[in-house]
């Protein structure tokens, strides 16, 4: 195959037409002077204008195999909720400072990761630790692709030290959850209210003084599951509430979508996973300097830059890790 049938196929794959239809739509939106009123949503949509002008650009101007390679990548982020907001916590293991230090490290890494792409960072919720840390927190990250590029933190994470806690200096392992959401729509995943139980109480963490005065903080606790989500750092009780129940449609949708899994895996006779899952990413701070991605099997001695928000490569090689075993996955089915 030469390089213009090359393009051509991945034209069609990646839906160039298509592409270049939505971004005709948002030029027609944003020329509605009412469109900015949200302004919300018209950052989001400014950014989607942008990356469809960058892949459009990309794409007419491909003129090597190294070109339509580049190209290639964005195959791996044709997701169902892949362009969406995010919601991502951090919830501390056992083992009290040491991990609530640990859940602070790892948020301060997402915090700072999404400052380096562009994308708005908003922190929902904190508990703090007893000394140090962090219970659990929730961001609300805003941006294109924001859920498609978190969407593989999923899981425990796993940092081993020399700790900062102790007087004997000794090597400690800890451990933190990290959760990651997609922001649904409203209509996606409805819940009945009489299925919702809404507690309200006073906001505290980093939150502001003008949060902390009221009791505006909300926490959602969904009967049938069990499920309880909190929100505490938006600026009145109703903006909590909404934004708790956004958290509480995304976290029922992948409750519902685990149920389906375990059932299918339990009609198989497989096994089912802890509710904490897999341990996915080890950061080593001694007695070597390594973070090692348990799935893809990337690894870097830059952990330091890791920590930091360096998180681009550890993201591309776990999407390129998915897109092999999908490929080969369907290879078998064939």
């Amino acid at each position: 195959m030469d390089l213009g049938e090359k393009k051509v196929e991945l034209g069609i794959l990646l839906g160039i037409q298509d592409k270049k239809e939505r971004l005709q739509a948002i030029e027609k939106q944003m020329a509605d002077p009412s469109f900015w009123a949200d302004h919300q949503s018209a950052a989001k949509v400014s950014q989607e204008m942008k990356y469809l002008q960058e892949i459009i650009k990309r794409f007419e101007e491909a003129k090597t195999p190294e070109d339509i390679a580049k190209l290639e990548e964005e195959r791996l982020w044709q997701g169902e909720y892949d362009s969406d907001n995010a919601f991502l916590s951090v919830h501390a293991g056992t083992g009290g400072t040491e991990a609530q230090d640990w859940a602070e490290m790892l948020l301060r890494m997402y915090t700072r990761y999404s400052e380096k792409i562009g994308d708005k960072a908003e922190l929902l919720e904190y508990s703090a630790g007893e000394e140090a840390g962090i219970k659990s927190a929730t961001l609300f990250v805003g941006g294109w692709r924001s859920y498609g590029r978190l969407k593989g933190e999923n899981g425990v994470h796993r940092l081993v030290r020399m700790s900062p806690f102790d007087a004997d200096k000794a090597r400690h392992t800890s451990f933190a959850l990290v959760e990651v959401l997609p922001e649904l729509k409203e209509t996606e995943q409805e819940i009945k209210s009489e299925e919702v139980k809404i507690d309200v109480f006073r906001s505290g963490g980093h939150g502001g003084q003008s949060v902390n005065t009221t009791d505006s903080a909300v926490r959602l606790t969904h009967l049938p599951t069990g499920i309880v989500v909190s929100c505490q750092n938006e600026r009145s009780q109703q903006q909590n509430r909404a934004m708790a129940m956004k958290i509480l449609q995304a976290k029922l949708l992948v409750w519902q979508q685990s149920q389906k899994k375990e059932a299918e895996t339990a009609l198989k006779g497989g096994v089912v996973m802890a509710a904490w899952g897999n341990q996915i990413r080890s950061y080593i701070l001694q007695p070597y300097q390594l973070v090692k991605d348990l799935r893809s099997g990337y690894e870097s001695p830059a952990v330091h830059e890791v920590l930091d928000g360096k998180l681009d490569e550890l993201i591309s090689a776990y999407a390129h890790w998915v897109a092999t075993n999908e490929q080969e996955d369907n290879s078998r089915k064939e």
